[in-house]
């Protein structure tokens, strides 16, 4: 195991170049199983999720290829059952349903359970599998499911008790690109990665409108070919450095960034009054820290609201903001296990029935801290940045989930920060 040692006090100043989205890179590896033709992934970022998706396409029968943040699948043969030990490192694996469901008409998908951050049920997935004729059961913790007479277009409902399912969304599109008829998913999600896997499939040869809105409407072919796709940049990636800039730099900049998708952090941080400048094109933003920042209030929400991926961090940029702040997560209600290792470094956090308030301090301070998950990671990072003295950050394996060096690109403009080992037991 490793772990970071961070040493607070540092200004950040200079440049960052974000990596391709994580959470669009897994579905759109997954969907690569829809034919039997290469497909190449271009900027997939060297993460222990895509590493792990990989792993399971090359142990599912794919040939896997990668270089330099590209991807080269070609799934001649594949097998349409995956283990426990294959997929219970990352829940995103139940993103393999679909495409094995419609290329093989049948899939054993182990359940993913629940995690750290809350209970995220697969109800859904199901729902949309029956919804377009296949058979589903559960037995020994395993998902089965089979269509024996082919998929049929059909009309879903995907709206969950908290809203959108990303995953569902996912899954029921790229079952449906080989039904046969047409499908409409109705209340589907409107996330930007939603959208970058129907611009892959489609690329492909699917028949796909309206994604990016609530009703996403696909029109089933026969056959996809190969394809050649460059991943969207990733958002909370670069959220996360908006966060830290607005923190502890002085004139930070971001490139390989999309304005549109990063209009619910922007807002928020101008409302605390620190300056963000995009450029003309809007793939790249400069922030300047607010000499005097103002408390904010966050409510989680599906996009194009505040994303839960970004609470965390926002919650550790309020802990020495000035006044009273409140985020309240509607999605994960559960998702503050971060604010007590937070407490641990100073803050003053009062966390109850999914909110949290938080009145700034003038300093935090350096302390041993564990990591709970991805996101709660990061934002332990970026308190130590601010703080004085030095942090250790143990568990360091889920932030390297989902973000790419973390540790280079933050030395790179001005952090004192270093990876070692880690001897403490998990």
């Amino acid at each position: 195991m490793e772990k970071l040692v961070v040493h607070g006090g540092c200004t950040l100043r200079g440049t960052v170049n974000i990596s391709g989205s994580k959470n669009a890179s897994l579905p759109i590896l997954a969907a690569a199983l829809l034919t039997d033709e290469p497909v190449v992934v271009r900027r997939v970022p060297d993460v222990s999720d895509t590493n792990y998706m990989l792993q399971i396409l090359g142990q599912l029968g794919a040939s896997v290829e990668r270089y330099s943040g590209i991807v080269r699948i070609v799934a001649k043969e594949i097998d349409s059952v995956a283990t426990y030990e294959q997929v219970r490192k990352m829940r995103a694996s139940i993103c393999l349903m679909g495409p094995l469901l419609a290329r093989k008409l049948e899939c054993h998908i182990p359940l993913p359970g629940g995690c750290v951050i809350g209970d995220r049920p697969v109800d859904l997935h199901i729902r949309a599998a029956e919804a377009l004729g296949a058979k589903v059961e559960i037995a020994s913790g395993v998902l089965k499911i089979a269509a024996p007479n082919g998929l049929k277009g059909a009309n879903v409902e995907l709206r969950g008790d908290n809203g959108p399912t990303v995953l569902g969304t996912d899954n029921l599109m790229m079952a449906a690109v080989l039904a046969k008829g047409t499908t409409v998913i109705d209340s589907a999600a409107c996330e930007p990665e939603v959208v970058d896997l129907a611009h892959f499939l489609t690329s492909m040869g699917a028949k796909i409108e309206g994604a990016g809105t609530s009703r996403i409407v696909i029109q089933g072919v026969e056959k996809l070919h190969s394809t050649d796709h460059t991943v969207i940049p990733d958002r909370i990636e670069a959220g996360t450095f908006m966060a830290a800039a607005a923190m502890a730099g002085d004139g930070v900049t971001l490139r390989r960034v999309c304005r549109e998708h990063l209009t619910a952090v922007t807002r928020l941080l101008e409302e605390c009054g620190h300056t963000i400048c995009f450029n003309k094109e809007g793939d790249v933003v400069t922030i300047v820290a607010a000499k005097n920042p103002t408390s904010g209030k966050i409510v989680t929400a599906p996009y194009p609201g505040f994303p839960t991926d970004m609470q965390a961090q926002m919650t550790a940029l309020f802990a020495t903001t000035p006044g009273i702040s409140v985020v309240k997560d509607t999605i994960f209600p559960q998702r503050f296990m971060h604010c007590s290792e937070l407490k641990r470094m100073g803050a003053d956090i009062k966390v109850d029935n999914g909110r949290a308030v938080i009145t700034g301090v003038k300093k935090l301070s350096g302390a041993p801290v564990m990591a709970s998950d991805l996101r709660a990671s990061a934002a332990l990072v970026l308190a130590a940045l601010k703080a004085e003295g030095t942090t250790e950050i143990h568990r360091l394996y889920h932030i390297d989930r989902g973000y790419e060096m973390i540790d280079e690109k933050l030395l790179s403009i001005g952090a004192a920060i270093e990876r070692k080992p880690d001897d403490e037991e998990d």
